[in-house]
């Protein structure tokens, strides 16, 4: 018999949200059990009631979606999580894999690769959006690298933050950090992409496709 799958969904937008329910709940066998807006509140409603799925954006107010499946995971090691998000580039992806997650899903794609990776996700299995995978492994196996593996999650959250134009004090209220640590961050940061400048950060992302203009 086929398990019934609860799904946390997290996502900024309450159109998405609605959205997304009536897909997966028209679904047999799946129910979103809750939603929530933020990083913050994902946190708190996976510890007061985990499911078995956590479908997750990572444009999120507050801490955002990469340290909020870092949190997730380093209380719950079990935890299945499933980005689902705008982000199309393999540095994404690479660093929703580094936090924890277990699957990776465009915004673009159709409402069957939704449901086909909730369910793969949900019974332990692992699921990147077709496209995806491929130019992943086009780049492993060409050896084409970015600068942005040298960053661990939490420093790749905050380099797009700076890019973004954020100073250290609007980073560090909204990441709930000291604004020394965030400085400090931001001096590791500059020093493993070998750049001077915030500047320079804001151009290298623009150029890797990270932010827009």
């Amino acid at each position: 018999m086929t398990q019934t799958l609860s799904i946390l969904l997290v996502d900024a937008h309450p159109v998405v949200r609605v959205g997304a329910r009536s897909l997966l709940e028209a679904e047999p066998g799946m129910y979103v059990a809750d939603e929530a807006e933020s990083g913050e509140n994902a946190c708190r409603k996976y510890i007061d009631r985990p499911a078995d799925v956590v479908v997750i954006d990572l444009d999120l107010p507050g801490i955002g979606g990469l340290e909020a499946i870092r949190r997730i995971k380093s209380r719950h090691h079990e935890a299945r999580i499933l980005v689902f998000t705008g982000h199309h580039e393999t540095v994404f992806v690479e660093q929703s894999l580094q936090a924890g997650a277990r699957g990776y899903l465009g915004k673009h794609c159709a409402g069957a690769a939704l449901l086909e990776a909730n369910s793969l996700v949900g019974n332990g299995g692992i699921y990147i959006e077709p496209d995806i995978a491929q130019r992943l492994a086009v780049r492993k196996t060409t050896g084409i690298e970015t600068p942005f593996e040298l960053l661990s999650t939490r420093e790749f959250e905050i380099f797009c933050l700076l890019a973004e134009g954020l100073s250290v004090n609007q980073v560090s209220i909204r990441l709930s950090l000291s604004s020394k640590t965030v400085a400090n961050y931001a001096t590791q940061i500059k020093s493993k992409l070998d750049v001077h400048t915030i500047a320079e950060l804001a151009r290298m992302a623009i150029r890797h496709g990270i932010v827009s203009i």
